[in-house]
């Protein structure tokens, strides 16, 4: 038995194709059996999540298992010659490889992250259920598992954020002790805004407040929140109570000054307060960073830091790929 890996992610193909492919979690052992079948294999598991699709089988001949599965999936979805283009092909122990590196977070999006580990378990289990793994793929995953934890426990990969959001939530972490009932403010409706707030709002802050100039925008994520839509004009007005304030807005010149901060000090009873400013022009005068409990951060400063855990974590993978290797090398697998 041979063992291959057929597959597409952010990396090879665009959204409007990778969802051409997308399997819904309920439905992954329907589609591990279905895997089987069109391929002519005795063992296989599909892999889907919002960045990849991914299709491992054992099969007697892993090349005329990959052109048998390539032509009747392109066939099935109606696409074009052009989109075997999106496609990454692994045959023997290089799909053995790849999944490890999938497993561990080195294939993502961003570097090192845990959530992939869980949802290719997820997976695995459901073609398990299914009856479509075998000794093959059976030692492969389980290996896999292994090498995940191993890698998470061994290496700093993992470590440091390294998006500007969660740099912004780690930094406000830091300075509140945690961010249990803290109150939030968004000046501006735009997408890292909202994935910023999110991040905080998974961290345990309470209430969300959202202003912009389109109160109908405001209004619609502060919906999408959970929390409550503010008028532009009044928003100077519930400075007074939030811990930290998230700002994009796209205005052309700064809309937050020493002056407005002042005017709520003596309200807030000089309680820590948290500016995440990620507009370009800023939003938020730099000297509002001198009040003595005022703490700023700008889309550079936050990049920056961002930048510094990338390349920590780019570090980490060399350790990471001799631990796939050392691993690999223990399960002597057929078809590998």
């Amino acid at each position: 038995m041979e063992l291959l890996c057929l597959g597409l992610n952010h990396r090879t193909a665009p959204v409007e194709v990778r969802e051409r492919f997308a399997v819904s979690t309920p439905q992954l052992g329907a589609a591990a059996s279905n895997l089987a079948s069109l391929a002519d294999a005795t063992e296989g598991v599909v892999i889907s999540t919002c960045n990849r699709t991914e299709f491992y089988l054992a099969a007697n001949d892993a090349q005329q298992a990959l052109i048998l599965l390539e032509s009747r999936l392109t066939q099935r979805e109606n696409l074009d010659a052009k989109a075997s283009s999106h496609f990454y092909r692994k045959v023997k122990s290089e799909a053995a490889v790849h999944l490890c590196r999938v497993v561990s977070g080195l294939d993502s999006m961003m570097l090192g992250e845990t959530e992939i580990f869980g949802q290719v378990k997820q997976a695995y289990q459901a073609a398990l259920a299914a009856g479509t793994t075998g000794c093959v793929l059976n030692r492969l995953f389980q290996r896999a598992f292994g090498v995940g934890k191993k890698v998470r426990t061994e290496t700093s990969i993992q470590e440091g954020s390294t998006s500007v959001g969660n740099v912004a939530v780690d930094l406000a972490e830091k300075i509140f002790g945690h961010l249990k009932d803290s109150e939030v403010m968004i000046l501006g409706a735009g997408e890292m805004s909202r994935i910023t707030a999110q991040s905080l709002v998974s961290r345990g802050a309470r209430s969300i407040f959202v202003s912009n100039r389109s109160f109908d925008r405001a209004e619609e994520l502060a919906r999408e929140m959970g929390g409550h839509a503010v008028r532009f004009d009044d928003w100077q007005r519930v400075l007074e109570r939030v811990d930290v304030v998230i700002s994009s807005t796209g205005a052309p010149h700064a809309l937050i000054h020493r002056a407005d901060v002042e005017k709520v000090r003596r309200a807030r009873k000089f309680r820590p307060l948290f500016f995440i400013d990620i507009a370009v022009p800023r939003d938020i005068h730099p000297d509002v960073a001198d009040i003595e409990e005022v703490y700023l951060y700008d889309i550079d400063t936050l990049e920056g830091l961002a930048n510094e855990a990338r390349a920590r974590r780019q570090l980490q993978i060399e350790h990471c790929e001799r631990i796939i290797d050392a691993e690999l090398a223990k399960l002597n697998l057929p078809g590998t």
